[in-house]
């Protein structure tokens, strides 16, 4: 309440603020894009969505129609869909390679206090619908949240809910399998990994199951955060698998797990194995890094020239005991809210507008992937890097002897008369 209290002063006590706080709307709007096509005429609509989320070769990004099927599952059970579409321009030597992509965001299902397996299951049962409307609409790679499986407690740093960390094969692998095998889908399923073989170490880590319910392999997140709320070294420690890219059946996938997201060469290092998407599983909540969110995946997918998909879990999760975050302020039982928002990002500069900011959602995208090749022979920013310069630079950085190359006015620390 003191929070609600704060925000509503700040804002001149308005109801559209203190809905925002409450519900994760943006003044009772799911998401931005809504809030500026509800306010804005058609025409001046239009030229702020070309500015925002850019042109697709050069026209609007188009909708998708969406099936019944996936209509009457979302109305059931209350869940936003948008469906988008990629182009590239026609080649004459090459057939368009278009595959169908989806991302799901969603919520917890019972409170952090119920017990762990009945939280588990209430979470396998809440996705069931979810997924089958992704595969009722013929997604052919289908991509979930961070650690989909539990409730984001890294935040609490408290061991007990290293429970929920399983091997990679174990059930929250097991149960995405049969949907793969149904819908001939490759899935991106990011879980705690306990790593039986290795001393049970706990691992954040995406397991990529194939489209003949099959582990393709995995990858380990890479940079752990240690930001207030974010230390999730408590947890887990930085991964151990590199960069993996993974040739599926639909196309060459990587994944950048949360945090991996802000640092621009843990983007270029999956760009250089050949990825043509990568996903970018996360966990992150409004107050933090909403301002970034929209930025720094299309950013990646401009610089590397792949398609990116970003997917963000949404809604509130408080946790029985309250923690800080060691920056002085009262303690609190939540981590704040995670405000959905996933999207895809083109290597054209083009995005798709985001899944609502308080309610569970997927977002399908068909991309014809040789949108990636056409970028790349556009910019030509693969041909122009200077990687040399680069390998040399950070070659000489990692030793201690280093020394930055800064050339120093030779009058600036001299006396002046």
């Amino acid at each position: 309440m003191e929070r609600k209290e704060e925000v509503g002063k700040e804002n001149g006590n308005s109801e559209e603020a203190l809905r925002t706080l409450s519900d994760g709307s943006i003044c009772g709007f799911e998401s931005l894009h809504r809030l500026l096509e509800s306010s804005l005429s058609p025409p001046v609509f239009k030229e702020v969505s070309r500015l925002l989320i850019g042109l697709n070769c050069g026209k609007p990004l188009e909708s998708l129609p969406i099936i019944e099927t996936a209509k009457e599952l979302s109305s059931q059970h209350d869940f936003d869909v948008q469906a988008f579409n990629f182009h590239a321009d026609k080649e004459l030597l090459r057939e368009p390679r278009i595959v169908r992509v989806g991302l799901i965001q969603n919520s917890i299902s019972l409170p952090t206090t119920a017990p762990f397996l009945d939280q588990k299951k209430a979470i396998f049962e809440k996705l069931k619908p979810i997924i089958n409307a992704a595969g009722a609409s013929g997604v052919n790679i289908l991509c979930l949240q961070e650690a989909w499986m539990m409730p984001f407690a890294f935040c609490t740093r408290e061991k007990r809910w290293c429970e929920f960390a399983e091997p990679a094969d174990g059930e929250s692998t097991q149960f995405l399998q049969g949907f793969a095998r149904k819908y001939n889908m490759v899935i991106v399923s990011s879980i705690l990994e306990r790593d039986l073989k290795h001393g049970e170490t706990i691992w954040n880590t995406a397991v990529i199951i194939g489209n003949n319910g099959n582990i393709i392999g995995k990858h380990r997140k890479n940079h752990i955060p240690r930001v207030g709320d974010f230390n999730e070294s408590t947890y887990y420690m930085e991964g151990n698998t590199g960069h993996p890219v993974f040739e599926t059946a639909y196309g060459k996938i990587g994944v950048n797990i949360c945090y991996g997201r802000h640092h621009p060469l843990n983007w270029l290092a999956f760009g250089l194995n050949g990825a043509e998407i990568v996903f970018n599983p996360s966990a992150t909540v409004g107050e933090l890094s909403e301002p970034m969110w929209p930025i720094e995946a299309r950013n990646a997918a401009i610089a590397n020239s792949y398609f990116v998909g970003s997917i963000n879990r949404v809604g509130t999760e408080v946790f029985p005991n309250p923690f800080t975050s060691g920056d002085g302020k009262p303690q609190h039982a939540d981590f704040g809210h995670f405000y959905g928002s996933s999207h895809f990002s083109a290597p054209d500069a083009s995005c798709t507008p985001s899944l609502s900011r308080n309610k569970d959602g997927l977002l399908i995208s068909d991309m014809d992937l040789n949108l990636c090749r056409q970028l790349k022979d556009k910019w030509g920013f693969r041909m122009t890097s200077r990687y040399e310069l680069y390998a040399d630079m950070l070659s000489r950085y990692v030793k201690p002897d280093f020394e930055p190359q800064l050339i120093s006015d030779p009058l600036l620390h001299k006396n002046h008369l």
